[in-house]
């Protein structure tokens, strides 16, 4: 399972932008058929994001279509799907049937090209007071979805909202989120982008916001976010040395009858155990993906 600590959006139909954007390091990239591409340029812009994602590149490739309720959406699927494609970026989302429909069309072309079915990823943007008073029919949808993002932009102009270098009016929505998502036993969510590409400090604090209330990753807009993100969702050295010394001596405890133990002055039992593994197991993952693209 490739990590998935950054998504990094990137126009579409920008040629030297979309040249460079696999090199900056992000888990992921999102080409973007939606927002950062004017309506005249949407139908062209298709093939120019299919010749970049058949080249040989670093990173997941996806893309963001346009969302369901449009007249472009069911063209930019016909158009992107295809062995080079990774996943499909799904705005706007405020239904579990548009996800229900948009799984079923991922099928139908996934067969007529001889893909497996379920192989395009489908991530879902909740941007919408809708979407997210629906969050829990959305991420019980029991499609192909894997995880939900956030989308905070959207989401504050739709309700109203003033969004603030300190994003404590997103609070109860990313608490939901996370919920949300664990109920319906999906992966974690990923988070909101954060616009201001001038203010560190905040940005540093909502990655750690995002990365403490239990998202796994964070949508990037610019190359320069992305290391942070990383560097946020990576366990330290430190975190990883922890967590071996929690597993081999709870191990070592578990082998003698005792499931409850002190590691440090640290009370450790079966929970405090599932989330050293969790550490572990990310680290391992962040590894591999390392290993692979070397």
């Amino acid at each position: 399972m490739h990590p998935l600590r950054s998504f990094l959006f990137t126009p579409g139909n920008h040629p030297r932008k979309v040249e460079k954007v696999f090199s900056v390091g992000a888990d992921a990239v999102i080409l973007d058929l939606e927002d950062a591409v004017a309506i005249a340029e949407k139908v062209a812009t298709r093939a120019t994001i299919v010749e970049a994602l058949k080249r040989p590149h670093r990173g997941l490739g996806y893309v963001r279509v346009n969302a369901i309720d449009t007249v472009y959406c069911y063209g930019d699927i016909l158009a992107i799907v295809g062995p080079w494609l990774d996943g499909i970026v799904l705005p706007k989302v405020e239904a579990a049937d548009q996800l229900k429909t948009i799984d079923w069309l991922l099928a139908q072309v996934e067969r007529e090209r001889g893909l497996a079915v379920g192989k395009i990823d489908l991530l879902p943007i909740v941007e919408t007071g809708l979407g997210v008073h629906r969050l829990d029919e959305i991420c019980g949808s029991k499609t192909r979805v894997k995880r939900i993002s956030f989308g905070a932009g959207d989401y504050t102009r739709d309700m109203g909202l003033k969004w603030s270098g300190e994003e404590q009016e997103l609070a109860f929505t990313r608490a939901k989120m996370v919920l949300a998502s664990r109920v319906a036993e999906l992966e974690a969510p990923i988070d909101t982008v954060f616009i201001d590409l001038k203010d560190r400090v905040h940005l540093e604090a909502s990655i750690a916001t995002a990365l403490n209330v239990g998202f796994q990753g964070k949508l990037c807009i610019h190359p320069d976010q992305v290391p942070l993100v990383n560097d946020a969702f990576t366990p330290t050295a430190a975190e990883v040395a922890r967590a071996e010394k929690i597993i081999a001596a709870f191990k070592k405890a578990e082998a003698e009858g005792s499931a409850s133990i002190q590691v440090d002055g640290y009370f450790v039992d079966y929970p405090i155990v599932v989330k050293a593994q969790r550490v572990l197991d990310i680290t391992a993952r962040i590894k591999a993906a390392a290993e692979a693209q070397s």
